[in-house]
C-alpha cells in the first residue's frame, strides 16, 4: 500500500478488520517491524487523539518517531506554484515536503478545511502536495474532507460491540457553537458503505452532505424515528455544504440525549471527540453504559498501528 488516504485505499475492509481485532489482542506481536524506520507526524491543526494514537502505534512496531507543528515548529509553507514568496511564507511545499520525506520513512499529515472555499477544500490540496513531492506513502491523520484513521477505529468499535450479525448504525448531526467541517461524517459514511451494518443518516434539512460519500444511504429527518431500533448511534456536527461552511441551525432539540433512547435499551452511542458537554451530547449520555467513546479513542492506536503495519510490510 503506498498511501492511505480513505477507505478506497484498503483492498479488502473485512480483511484489516480481521487484522486490527488480532493486532487489539496482542499489540506486540510487530514490534521489531518498524525497527530503524521513521514516522513523521505533520501537523497543520492541534490534536490529541490523533498526535498520541499514532506516535503510540508507531513505539508498538519498532518506530521512531517526528512530530513537527507547521507555522509554529517549522517555516509556513506555501502551496502555490509560480507564487512571489515575498510576505510571511519562508518556504515552498515542492522542497519542504521533499525535505521531510528524506527523513522519514513515512508520512503522517493533518489539515483541515478551512470552511470558506468549498472547491479549494474538496482538492486536498495539501495532502495532493504532500503525496506529489514527499516521495513516500502518506497517511492522513484527517484532511478537509475526510479522517480515516479516525472512521477505521469506529469500524473496529462496533465490531467489538455488536450483539447481531447486521446492526443498524445512525449517523446522527447534532448542534454545535461553531461551524464544523464535514470531514468525519464524510468519512464515517463511506466506511459504513464497506461494511456489514444497516446505515442510515439523520441530520436537520439544509445539512446534507456531498452525494459523493452517502450514495444512496438513506436520510432521515426526523431523529428520533432515525434511532429507532438503533444499535449504534454516531453523533457528529457538520456544517452546511450548499451553503459552505455556514451554521444554519442551531436547534437545541437535536442535542442527543437519553430521552430519545426511552425505548431503546440495546443502543450504544458514539462519538470521536472532543466533545461539548450538553450541547452536542448531554452528561446522561456520556456518563452512561451507552457510551463507547472512550473505546472509540482507545481503537484510534489499533486503526493506526493496522495502517503502519500495512504499509511496512508491503
Amino acid at each position: 500500500m503506498k498511501h492511505f488516504l480513505s477507505v478506497n485505499d484498503v483492498d479488502q475492509v473485512d480483511k484489516w478488520l480481521e487484522e486490527a481485532i488480532s493486532i487489539k489482542k496482542d499489540p506486540f506481536q510487530y514490534a521489531e517491524l518498524g525497527r530503524n524506520k521513521t514516522l513523521g507526524l505533520i501537523f497543520f491543526n492541534s490534536s490529541l487523539r490523533t498526535r498520541m494514537s499514532s506516535q503510540r502505534a508507531a513505539y508498538n512496531l519498532g518506530m521512531n518517531v517526528i512530530v513537527m507543528n507547521v507555522g509554529t515548529d517549522s517555516w509556513k509553507l506555501e502551496f502555490e506554484d509560480g507564487s512571489v514568496m515575498n510576505g510571511d511564507r519562508a518556504e515552498h511545499i515542492r522542497e519542504g515536503a521533499a525535505v521531510m520525506g528524506q527523513y522519514c520513512d513515512i508520512l503522517g499529515v493533518r489539515a483541515f478545511a478551512g470552511l470558506t472555499d468549498r472547491e479549494k477544500d474538496y482538492q486536498e490540496e495539501v495532502l495532493t502536495a504532500f503525496q506529489k513531492y514527499a516521495g513516500v506513502p502518506i497517511v492522513s491523520l484527517e484532511s478537509a474532507t475526510r479522517h480515516p484513521l479516525q472512521s477505521f477505529a469506529d469500524l473496529i468499535t462496533i465490531e467489538s460491540f455488536r450483539k447481531k450479525e447486521r446492526p443498524k448504525v445512525v449517523l446522527s448531526w447534532a448542534p454545535h457553537p461553531r461551524a464544523l467541517p464535514q470531514a468525519v461524517a464524510n468519512s464515517f459514511a463511506e466506511w459504513m458503505l464497506e461494511a456489514e451494518v444497516d446505515f442510515s443518516i439523520t441530520h436537520p434539512k439544509g445539512y446534507e452532505l456531498d452525494p459523493a460519500f452517502v450514495k444512496n444511504t438513506p436520510v432521515i429527518y426526523d431523529q428520533k424515528e432515525a434511532f429507532q431500533d438503533a444499535d449504534f448511534v454516531y453523533v457528529k456536527n457538520w456544517s452546511s455544504l450548499k451553503e459552505y461552511g455556514q451554521v444554519l441551525n442551531t436547534d437545541v432539540n437535536w442535542q442527543v440525549r437519553e430521552s430519545l433512547f426511552a425505548e431503546n435499551s440495546q443502543s450504544y452511542v458514539m462519538h470521536c471527540l472532543p466533545v461539548r458537554r450538553n450541547a452536542v451530547l448531554a452528561d446522561d449520555i456520556l456518563d452512561s453504559p451507552r457510551s463507547l467513546v472512550i473505546e472509540q479513542a482507545a481503537n484510534r492506536v489499533v486503526s493506526a498501528q493496522t495502517v503502519l503495519k500495512q504499509i511496512l510490510v508491503s
